[in-house]
């Protein structure tokens, strides 16, 4: 029997997502924080986690995280909260959602899943490219596409990925005024950023905010949330499957963010390595680096010489993202995420290097 025959069309035109292999080398391609938890804190950790009750199924609410992310991100009593396997789930409960014949619409380059999942699921993604002198919003052109398509969903990373910037905080509530559906703000990176839609949830009806706790140094955990309208969320959940945060997921969750000053901690770090590192790329000969709100740099390189000088970087041990294949802007382009100071020290040395083989 033929593939063609047993998949939706959408389905087979696509192509899986790929994560690159970083076995022996130094890992700066996925935005994650380098550091780990110190040995007191691990045992804390390691002592909340000896009673979990694995032969039970999970509070499929997780009502205690969800209390806790409200407290400590201060979302109004008034907003309702939904957990994900990640924002990744969040993304697809959300699109699952929609009418089958639903609009969706978002800036480019942004980040991939919107497109990845609104197609999986046969919806009509529109991108509209960023400005290509800054990367910020072509409000005009938002704007005529939301009169156009009419889109159920709009998702603004904010900052954006892989670019990096907070795009004009003007922009996005003259695109949430002039929307019909729903608004979602990707806050990913809010913490290398200090700016958050947060406190404009009672402002606007149509308005989600959505988090990760992978940036902030949880990758391993899978867990986003999206905070809204009581009557929003109440339909997500119809869409959320059981019991989607596991219990291991629900107590370390928990247990990290009661210890925030930590994270806080980390995250002054990775800025202030950020700013290093921006300054490195900005004196470098052919390399032209882009501010950053969020905890990578994109940066482009000579015309033509991207994908030699990734190559070049890997070769000598530093795995960073390859972001040439996507075209447009992102032509000529690599991000490097920040990782610890001998790890930028590393990699500005491993680029330096590589510039000087393509003479």
């Amino acid at each position: 029997m033929p593939i063609s025959s047993l998949f939706r069309k959408e389905v087979i035109a696509m192509s899986a997502y790929k994560v690159a292999d970083a076995s022996g080398l130094i890992k700066l391609d996925a935005m994650e924080n380098p550091y780990n938890w110190p040995e007191d804190i691990k045992t804390s950790w390691l002592e909340t986690l000896r009673d979990c009750p694995l032969n039970r199924y999970p509070d499929p609410e997780a009502k205690l995280l969800t209390e806790t992310i409200k407290y400590l991100y201060q979302i109004p009593d008034q907003f309702d909260v939904l957990l994900g396997n990640g924002s990744d789930e969040i993304i697809q409960i959300l699109l699952m959602a929609l009418p089958s014949d639903a609009c969706v619409l978002a800036p480019t380059p942004g980040f991939v899943m919107y497109k990845q999942l609104s197609d999986c699921l046969g919806l009509n993604y529109h991108g509209i490219p960023l400005l290509a002198e800054n990367f910020e919003l072509n409000l005009p052109a938002m704007l005529a596409a939301i009169q156009q398509y009419q889109p159920s969903v709009i998702f603004l990373a904010y900052p954006n990925n892989p670019t990096g910037n907070l795009f004009s905080a003007a922009s996005i509530k003259e695109i949430i005024k002039t929307a019909k559906g729903l608004v979602v703000i990707d806050e990913a990176y809010s913490p290398f950023a200090d700016a958050s839609f947060i406190s404009s949830l009672g402002q606007y009806d149509n308005l989600l905010v959505m988090r990760t706790v992978s940036k902030l140094g949880l990758a391993g955990l899978r867990l986003g949330y999206i905070a809204g309208s009581t009557e929003i969320i109440e339909q997500l959940h119809k869409i959320r499957l059981p019991y989607n945060i596991n219990c291991l997921t629900q107590l370390s969750a928990n247990f990290a963010l009661s210890n925030k000053a930590l994270f806080d901690q980390q995250t002054q770090a990775i800025c202030a390595e950020r700013a290093i590192v921006y300054k490195q790329l900005k004196s470098l000969n052919g390399i032209a680096a882009y501010p950053s709100n969020a905890n990578f740099i994109l940066f482009k390189t000579p015309e033509n010489t991207a994908s030699k000088i990734f190559e070049s970087i890997k070769r000598q041990g530093v795995l960073i993202k390859n972001l040439n294949a996507q075209g447009g802007l992102l032509r000529d382009c690599l991000r490097v995420t920040i990782g610890k100071p001998e790890e930028n020290s590393t990699f500005l040395n491993a680029l330096i290097n590589s510039l000087g083989e393509i003479g």
